[in-house]
This record gives structure tokens, sequence and C-alpha cells, in this order.
């Protein structure tokens, strides 16, 4: 039986511990189960942040506290891919889902150089993961990852190689969630921006010790940027370019599918409301045509009848609110598109608008991937919503023309009976 989330986050802890403690080198002085719990700490603020719902929320807080034990293999190289084989492993030995190992793994493999997440979970760890870079704990952190790469390259880089190296690294790094780009950003190019003055003031290369060896012959294990990295870097761009291709597609098709799904709904329930309003009109048209008439020598069937005629049209009446259309105005403006509130896929949002108009707007729209998927999410919601209120008023009109036949058929029964008790009395 598996694990409720809180026991499961708890005996992670405990097994990440235990595992820096035993399959990790202390030569790692930054990568090492403090720099593991900060990233923890960081998740969870940005969790808590955005409200994720608990599945997402156990998802980064699990890729968290696992996403540095690759390490355990002695060096940076593809310690992502290390990192997920041991939450799979561990996550599996506790009976977790495959879709949440699944998340869990991708999450980690979204902090791999350049990283590039694909929705808010991958974005949170992503941000957390650098979160030191845009607070004041950035230079003892700094100082701590310089340590590390000469312990483990048993090299010494000088101070001015190793500024060189993090403003290239915070030159390329960017933030993704927008608590990071507005609280962290602006620390970092403080920091960036240090750095930089720094570099002008010390134009003169630092001196080597002569009993060091030789400047560090930068390797593709240092995780700054060296001379190899960006072999790494595009190998690591194309996986995750074909891994964010595989997810639109998946997107896509998801959209698609919905859509089909939804306008497969409506047409079911048009055709509902139209054989209701058929059945009804003609019994109406039978009742007004043939037993209205004949209503003056049958006193007693004038009730059933009017029973009868007020379930028909009260059916109808639902029957025709289910297909009804809602007209709206049909325009939209500049501002609108600026502040994406109109969604361009619904024909009632612009079908007052010149092409010209339509035109501009929709390639501003095609522009932004996040406005176009928001307008897609918005035609889905708003297609749901129309398909609810048509399924609620055929389900009135259906209930209705039911349980007032019943009535009206029953009304008409007593009546014939009363009548013949009455003609067998005279």
């Amino acid at each position: 039986m598996s694990m409720d989330s809180q026991s499961l986050l708890q005996e992670t802890e405990r097994f990440v511990t235990h595992f820096f403690a035993t399959r990790i080198s202390p030569a790692f002085l930054f990568h090492n189960i403090d720099h593991t719990k900060d990233v923890v700490k960081a998740a969870t603020f940005l969790a808590d942040y955005y409200q994720v719902p608990a599945d997402d929320r156990q998802v980064v807080l699990l890729a968290a506290w696992f996403h540095d034990t690759g390490y355990s293999s002695g060096s940076a190289r593809s310690h992502e891919k290390i990192s997920k084989e041991v939450a799979t492993d561990f996550l599996q030995q506790h009976q977790v889902d495959a879709a949440t190992i699944e998340k869990v793994g991708n999450s980690i493999m979204a902090t791999q150089w350049p990283q590039c997440p694909v929705n808010l979970t991958e974005q949170i760890l992503c941000d957390a993961d650098l979160f030191h870079l845009g607070t004041d704990a950035f230079e003892e952190k700094n100082k701590q990852l310089r340590k590390e790469l000469n312990a483990l390259f048993d090299k010494k880089l000088s101070k001015k190689e190793w500024r060189e190296k993090n403003i290239v690294f915070l030159q390329q790094h960017r933030y993704f969630t927008d608590y990071a780009r507005k609280n962290l950003q602006p620390v970092k190019q403080q920091h960036l921006q240090e750095l930089l003055d720094k570099n002008k003031d010390n134009d003169q290369p630092e001196e080597v010790p002569a009993a060091a060896p030789k400047p560090l012959a930068v390797k593709k294990e240092d995780p700054i940027g060296q001379v190899d990295v960006k072999a790494e870097a595009k190998e690591n761009a194309k996986e995750n370019k074909a891994r964010i291709s595989r997810t639109e597609r998946g997107i896509a098709t998801m959209f698609r599918i919905m859509s089909e799904n939804h306008v497969n709904l409506s047409q079911m329930a048009d055709s509902k409301a139209n054989i209701m309003i058929s059945v009804n009109t003609i019994v109406m048209s039978i009742m007004v045509s043939v037993l209205l008439g004949k209503l003056q020598f049958y006193p007693e069937f004038i009730a059933p009848t009017i029973i009868l005629l007020v379930v028909c049209l009260s059916a109808v009446v639902y029957a025709i609110l289910a297909t009804r259309p809602n007209i709206t105005k049909g325009t939209f403006t500049e501002e609108d598109i600026k502040n994406k509130k109109v969604n361009l896929l619904f024909f009632g949002n612009f079908y007052n608008m010149s092409l010209h108009e339509y035109d501009w707007a929709m390639k501003e729209m095609m522009k932004d991937s996040e406005y176009l998927n928001s307008s897609m999410i918005k035609d889905i919601y708003f297609l749901g919503v129309v398909l609810a209120r048509k399924y609620k008023f055929l389900r009135i009109s259906y209930n209705i023309f039911m349980f007032g036949l019943i009535i009206a058929i029953i009304a008409f029964g007593i009546a014939f009976f009363l009548s013949d008790k009455t003609t067998a009395a005279s």
C-alpha cells in the first residue's frame, strides 16, 4: 500500500540525508545536503506562494530532495540523469504511481543546463535550485562552489577566471516564475554588475603561485561554463527541444480532442432538443385541430387536455431555451489584445470587426504562445459552460415531458372512468 504524502516526504528526507552522508564525497562543498535543504526550502516557499495543488506540491518537493543525488557518481556530468534514476528507484520501492514518478523525473531533468522547464512545477524547481543567485547568500555560496571545484580538480581557479565564469553564467541564466523575476532578478543583476565592475578594476591577471599547477584546464564537469560546455549545452538543448516539441504536440492533440468532444456533445444536445420540439409540436397540433373542437361535447376531458397542452408547451419552451444562441457585441479593442482579454477563437468576439483588424489581432496572439494557449483554454471552458446550460434545459424539458405525460394519461384515464360511471348511472 502506498504512503500518504507527508509520510513519503519524511521518508524521502531521511533517505536523502543518509544518502549524502554515505554516498557523496565530502569534496562537494557546495552540492551537499545543506544546498539540497536550501532548495527544498525555496521550493516549498514558491509552491506555497503559487498555491499549487497537493499532487504537484508533492512532485516539486520530491524532485527538490533528489535533484542532486546524482553527484554520487563523483562528477557533475549527467548528474541529473543519475538523480532521476535514484529518485525513480526509491519511489518505485515505495509504490508511488507511475505518473508521479514521471513528473518527478521530468522536473529533475528540467534543472539540466541550459534549464528549460515546460510547466509551473518544473519552473519552481529550476528557480529554487538557483534561488541563491538573487539573495544576499550569493557571495558565500559562490565561494563554496569555487572551493568545491578547486578540491575536485586539485587545481586553483584565479579570482579573475572565477569572476569571468560567473559573469558568463549570470548573463546566461534567467528565472522562470513571476515571483523570481520580480524579487530575485534585480538582486542577481546587482551581483552581476558588481562582478563586471571588479573585472574592469582588475585588468591585470592575478599571478598564479609558483608551487601551484598550471591554470585549470577547464573540464566538462565544471557546471559554471568551460571550454567543452558548449558541446554539452548543445546536446542538452537538443534533448530539451525534443522534449518540449513532444509536449507541445501532446498539448495540441489534447486541445483538438477536447474541442471535437465538446462539438459532438453540442450536436447531440441540439438533436435531442429537435426531437423534443418536433414530438411536442405534433402532439399540440393534433390536440388543437382535433380534440379542442369536440371538448364541448366531452367537458370531462377539458382538464386532462389542458394538462397535456401545458406539459407539451413547457417541454417545447425548455427545448428551445437549450438551443437558443446568445448574441455578443462581436467587437474588441487594441487594448483588449494587448491585455490579452479577448478570445479570438470564438466568432462572437470578432464578427463585427474588419478583416484587417482581425488579421492584426490574430497575428499578435500567435506571436504570444501564452496568449494562444490561454485563448484555447478559454474556448474549451466556455464551450463547456454552454454545454452545461444546454443539458440543464434539456433535462428539465425531458423531465417535464416524461412526468407530465404520465400525469396527463392518468388524468385522461380518470376522466374516462368517471364518464363511464355517469353514463351507466343515467
